[in-house]
């Protein structure tokens, strides 16, 4: 009678948890330092987060109506998310870090914290930021606190931050398209665990190999029957509380770069370590289905050209900006116009070409060279001459779910121009926005005016991450072996801190 009425008795309890995040994923071979600046940060009581997560598609969205759905009160704390650059500077992540602990603190009472991180932030003085930030936080909330942490697919998961985590669970789709399925996840689990439902034990294995980002689509072989297999043996077995693969981001030069697979159970610790080591076993074999061979841009261009359906997606791989790119890779412009191209559009990120459009007007003259102006990685500038078509604000709305869940987007100050060799019907467009912009929605183009299914060839800067938006426009993808600092071959980068002999390098 006692057990009946003390489990009635935490049925009946308020709880209450905290959500918020702190995400990035940085790329050790881009100089460029990610500073506050590039931040967008959230904070409780500025601005009702709460209302805009609601709204939206990622796992904030999945923490929020889970806790809600189990009775359970959603505290927002503090979220901050940037677009992929260099790693942190020492001073960035302090000043972030400080703000959430103190919004943490500030929340009053509270049962447990779900926390998003993305798993592949590098510092200037911590490679695995993420790890860090749950270590500072374990320190400060308890040895038995509970910590539910989610994490991206590209996450370079290390066994300490396992160790300090309640529960860590990763999304299991690439592209991102199970954000707010994760999220609904980890609050399933936050309730139980604040109901002392269930006793999570967790095992993480992670083979010695790098798993390319071109063979990272969970929906294509030969990652998808793997991807499957964790989704099943949660369905399968209800001691299994979460089974996550993920694909590591091999543009971080950290100990832990690499996939990993993480298997949470409710206290069978061999349970765990039996069904996580399985999996990986399963990614250590399709070793031979994962060698590169990809076109360079010239190749791709005259691929592209000779296609007999149209659009055709080109994948700049080199100038992934998800995966911290500086975004004015200049590579497949200049083949497009060496080759005499018709009814292309590509994006560039260069500020300073905008102003001259502004300054120009729309209807007038465009004469300048463009991109390439960020470091020496990603191509000279390139002359394009043709006349100003629109200026926007660049701001847009992506209402399906889409690689990363996000709905609101803005790619700052935004010019079009249609460049030399446009006919009536096949146009040359080259969109020049401010700010760098991954290419998650098909609305960037929509939105300037730029309808797809008209246009011959469409260049996407990034690898896995567009496919949701430009698979259903595209009458192909090809996707391009292109210079830059993300690269999909890693021989052309040295790395100095991971783990030596992993297979793939």
């Amino acid at each position: 009678m006692f057990f009946l009425l003390f489990f009635m008795s935490l049925q009946a309890q308020t709880f209450r948890v905290a959500i918020g995040g702190f995400m990035h994923e940085s790329n050790s071979f881009n100089p460029a330092k990610t500073l506050l600046s590039d931040y967008r940060i959230q904070e409780a009581g500025k601005g009702a987060p709460l209302g805009e997560w609601r709204r939206s598609n990622s796992e904030l969205t999945g923490y929020v109506e889970g806790l809600e759905k189990e009775g359970i009160a959603p505290v927002p704390t503090l979220h901050a998310n940037a677009t992929p650059k260099g790693p942190l500077a020492r001073q960035t992540y302090e000043t972030i870090y400080g703000r959430l602990i103190a919004q943490i603190k500030a929340a009053g009472k509270i049962d447990g914290l779900l926390l998003a991180l993305h798993g592949a932030m590098v510092v200037e003085h911590h490679p695995h930021g993420d790890e860090e930030t749950v270590r500072r936080l374990r320190k400060e909330l308890g040895p038995d606190f509970p910590i539910v942490v989610t994490h991206d697919f590209h996450a370079n998961v290390s066994p300490e931050i396992v160790k300090l985590s309640t529960v860590l669970l990763t999304y299991k789709q690439n592209p991102h398209l199970d954000t707010r399925e994760r999220g609904q996840q980890a609050a399933s689990i936050m309730a139980r665990i604040v109901r002392k439902q269930v006793k999570p034990v967790q095992a993480v294995v992670k083979p010695d190999m790098v798993y390319n980002i071109i063979f990272q689509n969970t929906y294509a072989d030969p990652l998808k029957p793997i991807a499957d297999a964790s989704i099943a043996l949660e369905k399968r077995n209800p001691k299994v509380l979460a089974a996550s693969v993920s694909g590591g981001y091999q543009y971080a030069d950290v100990p832990h770069m690499g996939p990993t697979v993480i298997v949470t159970t409710d206290g069978d610790a061999a349970l765990a370590q039996k069904e996580a080591q399985r999996l990986a076993d399963r990614l250590w074999n399709t070793r031979e289905q994962i060698a590169l061979k990809l076109p360079n841009p010239a190749e791709a261009v005259r691929l592209a050209l000779s296609e007999p359906k149209f659009p055709v997606t080109l994948m700049d791989t080199g100038d992934n900006i998800g995966g911290g790119s500086a975004g004015d890779s200049t590579f497949l412009l200049e083949e497009l116009v060496k080759q005499k191209a018709t009814g292309w559009v590509m994006t560039i990120c260069d500020a300073e070409a905008v102003q001259a459009a502004v300054k120009a007007g729309v209807g007038a003259r465009f004469d300048l060279a463009v991109g390439g102006k960020t470091d020496n990685m990603h191509g000279k500038p390139v002359r394009v001459r043709g006349r100003v078509k629109t200026l926007t604000d660049g701001k847009y709305i992506e209402s399906e779910t889409r690689h990363g869940g996000g709905r609101y987007f803005d790619q700052g100050l935004t010019a079009v121009i249609e460049a030399e060799g446009s006919t009536p019907d096949e146009l040359n467009l080259l969109v020049l926005n401010s700010r760098r912009i991954v290419p998650f929605s098909i609305q960037q183009l929509v939105s300037l005016g730029v309808y797809p299914h008209r246009q011959k060839i469409l260049v996407a800067k990034g690898t896995i991450a567009p496919r949701a938006a430009y698979e259903p426009v595209s009458a192909k993808i090809i996707t391009v072996d292109s210079p830059g600092s993300t690269a999909v071959n890693p021989a052309r980068f040295q790395f100095s801190k991971v783990r030596a002999k992993l297979w793939g390098m």
